[in-house]
């Protein structure tokens, strides 16, 4: 394949490269938005207006504007201070939703800018706002509301040219009764009015849409380090802080050691967030979104924040063009994530996390099957909701294609390479083809690297469904592992007596258990619910408040058709919210008893985010 030209890094992108938008982008940019809402927790919405300053990139003065919309009430638009015809389309398009067509009475010559300004409020239908009320918080006192934008649902929040291609700076002006957060630095609080507070923020680092985000509620923080603060509600501070205390400059040293140019966004701060929330975490400019699973007592669950700490270069700085090379985002971020855990842990940590890494390649990749077109590293999601093709595949296989090439051309010449690639598109949209040809004209120069990447197969890489080619890994702290795995197999399957004991665990961090457990999920349904019990009470896997550790034993459980694990299994899903959780334990929960698996749906779906809760019923109902 011949890769398409770089973009100039100094030009805007005018061909649109993204099929998940609606907007004519290629017309004009945004440039900046304003963001002023009030957050209204009685009526459930956000209600206010945005100004989008929007730069004309046609030689021709365009009159047309169009931007992204979806379940959205707007009320009045203008430009430049001046009343507008403006139109919604009658039929939305699924499942980008409806856009919204601006007519302007004089074109904008290229080059010069227009303030465009839309009164607009949020809907009961809006995917991107989750709604909690006091009840569903941890103290019960006062309600809470956060956002999700990622992949396309700022469009439901906001009019934008919701697409990663775009990147402008934003400013904030949220009023609410309730402290709040949004993805930008703090500028202050003021104009007190009726119980609300003003709170602004300004984001000068341009940043696409998806990172939009806003939270309020009962919030309390603390210091955890010269740049990073924590946030959570009033009572579970202590216990965050204690968790997280001392552990985020390490990680920002060790991969400022790797990457340039350095940390761009001031501060690195914490939220955790109430336990519905689908992700791990959410790499959320200045204000990390993280799942409160990580805060686990042990420190062990940690590394989610060396995983949203390493967007802050790929994917916050160097941003993928569209959801179709979303690997760019999470495949450079699982690799970094990797190189601070060699830098903090030793490099057998960076391999024993692979291994984990794989395991849950092959799970997604056996769940789509092996020749699924949503396999493949570049996808194409034309007509598609990017929702739909995430999985582990571009954090998995994308963290493959990058360590490929440091086994290829050797790390001390792939770690040259790696700032000279952000230090090229930072504050920038990127594809793929852009990618290769960075790679390929950086080491133009040196003959063997040149005739290395040559003769490397792109197709593959990018194209190609399925497995990638497994490296050989440093196993050292997996062997353990797998020797108690093969003991417990032997006994399983063959009757050879064996009698478990807790020492057969002892000195093994929190991931070794994961990866024994996985090891057994291979002859689950070989045990007999005896063995479960036996397996849950030895190794206390039962009473964990690891959620990594648990969430596999109870899957264990579920494939062995054991009923002692059937309503814990339930009971977990009503606690949390992570998908990476909530998805496999429902499927497991489905096969081995649909009716609670049903049951369990319906009694959390309001306690699930919007994002989680139309994934879940897709995967029990088809719809």
């Amino acid at each position: 394949m011949v890769a398409k030209p770089m973009a100039d890094p100094n030009i805007t992108i005018r061909t649109p490269r993204d099929p998940n938008t609606l907007s004519n982008y290629h017309n004009f940019v945004t440039k900046h938005t304003a963001a002023s809402f009030d957050i209204d927790f009685d009526k459930r919405i956000l209600k206010g207006s945005v100004v989008l300053t929007l730069e004309s990139l046609t030689d021709a003065e365009c009159k047309e504007i169009v931007l992204d919309t979806s379940y959205l009430s707007v009320a009045d638009v203008q430009a430049n201070g001046k009343s507008v015809e403006w139109s919604l389309t009658p039929d939305r398009v699924e499942p980008y939703g409806t856009p919204l067509t601006i007519k302007l009475s004089e074109g904008i010559a290229k080059g010069k800018t227009v303030d465009v300004s839309v009164k607009v409020e949020t809907t009961d239908q809006c995917t991107a706002l989750q709604w909690m009320t006091p009840a569903q918080t941890n103290n019960k006192r006062h309600p809470y509301m956060f956002s999700q934008c990622q992949a396309i649902h700022a469009r439901s929040v906001f009019p934008c040219q919701d697409t990663p291609d775009v990147k402008g700076t934003f400013d904030f002006a949220l009023r609410s009764p309730l402290p709040v957060l949004a993805s930008g630095l703090p500028t202050g609080a003021k104009e007190y009015r009726d119980g609300t507070l003003l709170y602004t923020f300004e984001q000068k680092v341009p940043i696409p849409s998806y990172l939009f985000a806003v939270a309020s509620g009962d919030l309390a923080s603390a210091s955890i380090g010269p740049r990073s603060t924590v946030w959570s509600g009033p009572e579970e501070l202590l216990d965050c802080q204690k968790e997280l205390v001392g552990e985020i400059e390490p990680f920002m040293e060790a991969i400022e050691s790797v990457v340039a140019p350095p940390y761009q966004w001031t501060q690195y701060n914490t939220l955790i967030l109430p336990a519905s929330f689908p992700y791990g975490g959410m790499e959320n400019p200045v204000w990390t979104y993280a799942t409160p699973s990580i805060i686990s007592g042990d420190k062990q669950n940690i590394d989610v924040i060396a995983h949203e700490l390493s967007h802050s270069w790929s994917g916050n700085l160097v941003s993928v063009a569209s959801w179709e090379h979303f690997w760019l985002n999470e495949g450079w971020t699982t690799y970094l994530e990797r190189r601070i855990q060699a830098y903090v842990h030793g490099e057998a940590h960076r391999h024993f996390s692979s291994i984990i890494g794989w395991k849950a390649l092959e799970d997604s990749v056996e769940r789509y099957g092996v020749d699924h077109p949503y396999t493949k590293l570049v996808v194409d999601l034309k007509g598609a909701d990017p929702d739909d093709a995430f999985s582990s595949i571009p954090y998995e296989k994308g963290f493959h294609a990058l360590y490929a090439f440091e086994l290829l051309l050797g790390k001390d010449k792939w770690d040259r390479f790696i700032p000279h690639y952000f230090e090229t598109f930072k504050f920038k949209s990127i594809d793929s083809y852009d990618f290769k040809s960075c790679l390929v004209d950086f080491f133009a120069p040196d003959s063997e690297a040149a005739k290395k990447l040559d003769e490397f197969d792109w197709d593959k890489l990018f194209y190609s469904p399925g497995y990638p080619t497994k490296p050989d890994f440093d196993d050292s702290l997996a062997k353990g592992c797998y020797e108690l795995a093969d003991r417990w197999e032997a006994h399983v399957k063959k009757g050879k007596k064996f009698e478990p004991k807790q020492s057969d665990i002892e000195g093994w961090v929190a991931n070794q258990s994961v990866v024994f457990l996985e090891k057994l999920q291979a002859f689950a349904e070989a045990f007999s619910p005896e063995d479960v019990h036996l397996l849950g009470t030895t190794y206390e896997y039962g009473t964990t408040q690891n959620i990594e550790v648990v969430s596999r034993y109870l899957t264990i459980g579920l494939k062995a058709k054991c009923k002692e694990c059937y309503q814990p299994a339930a009971d977990l899903l009503g606690k949390i919210g992570r998908m990476k959780f909530v998805r496999p334990l429902f499927k497991q929960l489905n096969e081995a008893d649909r009716e609670l698996a049903v049951k369990t749906f319906k009694k959390n779906q309001d306690f699930y985010h919007p994002i989680c809760r139309q994934m879940v019923a897709k995967d029990l109902f088809g719809k």
